[in-house]
């Protein structure tokens, strides 16, 4: 009998442990597909975070070049009354509001386009707004005239510069 008792005991102690085996495995997978899921949710999220920090960063470019767009006809105009001025100190204190504004604009990093007079017409900075006729040593599609001044920010063109070409 007593060998029959240590047979009984040595197989529930076999089962036991079998069922501790079988436990532990499945615990295991279960804790490792845990793991995989916070990898995967780990790097979702910082991909949205990323993404995220992108966007804003356009927004606030794409805002403020909005904000700098509706502020250049200001520009424009300060242009025209230095053009116009009769005596020296207006011309001077004119010249002065214009350099703080470009001041002001290049803190933003925007800076004018810079086309001459007898440049050749470039679309991916300017638009044609005349057109006149070559006259005697001119070359087709070169800047006659500019009209407006253009401005870009980094590699985007806030406002295309307006100029007459000839044709």
């Amino acid at each position: 009998m007593e060998e029959n008792r240590e047979e009984e005991i040595l197989n529930e102690e076999n089962t036991r442990q079998t069922d501790e085996v079988s436990e532990l495995e499945k615990l295991s997978a279960l804790a490792e597909d845990y793991k995989r899921k916070w990898y995967s949710v780990s790097a979702e999220y910082d991909n949205f975070r990323k993404r995220n920090a992108q966007a804003v960063a356009r927004a606030y470019q794409d805002g403020t070049a909005d904000a700098i767009l509706k502020l250049l006809p200001v520009s424009d105009t300060f242009g025209y009354a230095l053009d116009s001025a009769q005596d020296e100190k207006t011309r001077a204190g004119i010249d002065k509001v214009i350099k703080n504004f470009n001041t002001i604009l290049a803190s933003l990093g925007v800076e004018e386009i810079v086309l001459n007079v007898g440049d050749e017409f470039d679309e991916s900075v300017a638009e044609a707004v005349l057109n006149f006729p070559c006259g005697e040593g001119e070359k087709p599609n070169t800047v006659k005239q500019v009209l407006k001044k253009g401005y870009k920010s980094g590699d985007r063109v806030i406002r295309f510069a307006q100029v007459a070409v000839t044709i």
